[in-house]
Protein backbone atom coordinates (compact mmCIF):
# COMPACT_ATOMS: atom_id res chain seq x y z
CA UNK A 1 0.00 0.00 0.00
CA UNK A 2 1.27 3.47 -0.86
CA UNK A 3 0.36 6.54 1.20
CA UNK A 4 0.73 10.17 0.13
CA UNK A 5 0.09 12.73 2.91
CA UNK A 6 -1.87 15.83 1.97
CA UNK A 7 -0.59 19.42 1.94
CA UNK A 8 1.92 20.11 4.75
CA UNK A 9 1.70 16.73 6.45
CA UNK A 10 4.54 14.23 6.80
CA UNK A 11 4.42 10.44 7.36
CA UNK A 12 7.09 9.45 9.91
CA UNK A 13 8.33 6.12 11.24
CA UNK A 14 9.51 6.49 14.85
CA UNK A 15 13.01 5.25 15.63
CA UNK A 16 13.29 2.49 18.21
CA UNK A 17 13.14 3.57 21.85
CA UNK A 18 16.20 3.24 24.06
CA UNK A 19 15.89 0.14 26.25
CA UNK A 20 18.91 0.92 28.43
CA UNK A 21 19.74 4.07 30.38
CA UNK A 22 23.17 5.71 30.17
CA UNK A 23 23.97 4.13 33.52
CA UNK A 24 23.22 0.65 32.16
CA UNK A 25 19.79 0.15 33.75
CA UNK A 26 17.33 -1.78 31.58
CA UNK A 27 14.11 0.21 31.02
CA UNK A 28 10.87 -1.81 30.63
CA UNK A 29 8.80 -1.06 27.50
CA UNK A 30 5.91 0.41 29.50
CA UNK A 31 8.18 2.84 31.35
CA UNK A 32 10.16 4.00 28.31
CA UNK A 33 9.33 7.39 26.87
CA UNK A 34 8.09 7.65 23.31
CA UNK A 35 10.97 8.34 20.92
CA UNK A 36 11.14 11.89 19.60
CA UNK A 37 13.16 11.02 16.52
CA UNK A 38 11.96 9.45 13.32
CA UNK A 39 12.57 8.95 9.64
CA UNK A 40 10.43 10.66 7.02
CA UNK A 41 8.65 8.03 4.91
CA UNK A 42 6.45 10.28 2.74
CA UNK A 43 5.69 14.00 2.40
CA UNK A 44 2.75 16.01 1.12
CA UNK A 45 2.89 18.38 -1.84
CA UNK A 46 3.36 21.45 0.35
CA UNK A 47 1.63 24.11 2.41
CA UNK A 48 -0.94 26.39 0.80
CA UNK A 49 -0.01 30.05 1.36
CA UNK A 50 -2.49 32.90 1.87
CA UNK A 51 -2.07 33.98 -1.77
CA UNK A 52 -3.08 30.49 -2.93
CA UNK A 53 0.39 29.36 -4.00
CA UNK A 54 1.90 26.12 -2.76
CA UNK A 55 5.19 26.15 -0.84
CA UNK A 56 7.21 22.89 -0.91
CA UNK A 57 8.09 21.31 2.43
CA UNK A 58 11.51 21.77 4.07
CA UNK A 59 11.88 18.02 4.73
CA UNK A 60 12.21 15.17 2.25
CA UNK A 61 11.86 11.39 2.29
CA UNK A 62 14.74 9.79 4.20
CA UNK A 63 15.40 12.77 6.51
CA UNK A 64 15.87 12.01 10.21
CA UNK A 65 13.84 14.50 12.23
CA UNK A 66 13.15 15.62 15.80
CA UNK A 67 9.56 16.26 16.91
CA UNK A 68 7.55 16.63 20.10
CA UNK A 69 6.76 13.58 22.22
CA UNK A 70 3.01 13.97 21.66
CA UNK A 71 3.13 15.41 18.12
CA UNK A 72 0.91 14.12 15.35
CA UNK A 73 -1.49 11.21 15.15
CA UNK A 74 -0.53 7.54 15.19
CA UNK A 75 -1.84 5.38 12.34
CA UNK A 76 -1.38 1.69 11.55
CA UNK A 77 -0.59 0.78 7.96
CA UNK A 78 0.04 -2.86 7.01
CA UNK A 79 0.75 -3.73 10.66
CA UNK A 80 3.34 -0.94 11.09
CA UNK A 81 2.75 2.10 13.30
CA UNK A 82 3.49 5.52 11.80
CA UNK A 83 2.92 9.15 12.74
CA UNK A 84 1.27 11.74 10.55
CA UNK A 85 2.47 15.16 11.65
CA UNK A 86 2.29 18.69 10.29
CA UNK A 87 5.48 20.33 9.12
CA UNK A 88 5.25 22.98 11.86
CA UNK A 89 5.45 20.21 14.52
CA UNK A 90 8.94 19.26 13.33
CA UNK A 91 11.66 20.85 15.46
CA UNK A 92 14.76 20.00 13.42
CA UNK A 93 16.38 17.79 10.80
CA UNK A 94 19.27 15.72 12.21
CA UNK A 95 22.31 15.93 9.97
CA UNK A 96 23.81 12.53 9.06
CA UNK A 97 27.41 13.72 9.74
CA UNK A 98 26.51 14.32 13.42
CA UNK A 99 25.09 10.80 13.74
CA UNK A 100 28.25 9.20 12.34
CA UNK A 101 30.54 11.28 14.60
CA UNK A 102 28.69 10.17 17.74
CA UNK A 103 28.89 6.51 16.66
CA UNK A 104 32.67 6.70 16.21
Amino acid sequence: MSIKPLYDRVLVKRLAAETKSKGGIVIPDKSAEKPTQGEVVAVGAGAILENGQQRPLAVKVGDRILFGQYAGSEVKIDGETYLIIKENEIFAVVEQAEIQEKAA
